[in-house]
């Protein structure tokens, strides 16, 4: 997410934004990875308002996060626009929460030993 972000902020500035929006929303599988590192500025969370409402039920959208669900308007910042990111990312999804360690630490150790 937050190399999604900087390239739309490159793309306002050298005018690929519409391509790169126009692309994100025909995809057939979007990952949005790394999901809630930071807050969402202003632009941002339109930004990704207007993503998810073009791929609503257009495409898949993958969202990894290590943040509760419950803490996710806190990041969006605006809850009018949260309230509509959140419409629009659960209404159709399917949950799933992990737990146990982190695969990167357990083959850490595997590859120290």
């Amino acid at each position: 997410m937050p190399r999604l972000f900087a390239d739309l902020a490159l793309g306002r500035g050298d005018g690929r934004y519409p391509r790169l929006m126009r692309a994100l929303g025909g995809v057939k599988l979007l990952i949005l990875d790394d999901w809630g590192l930071e807050p969402l500025g202003p632009e941002q969370r339109r930004d990704l308002l207007e993503i998810l409402e073009d791929r609503y039920g257009r495409g898949a959208t993958i969202i990894t996060s290590q943040v509760p669900v419950d803490r996710w308007h806190d990041l969006i910042g605006d809850p009018t626009i949260a309230d509509a990111i959140l419409d629009r990312v659960i209404h159709n999804a399917h949950r799933l929460k992990l737990k146990g360690d982190s695969l990167r630490r357990k083959n850490a150790i595997s590859a120290a030993a």
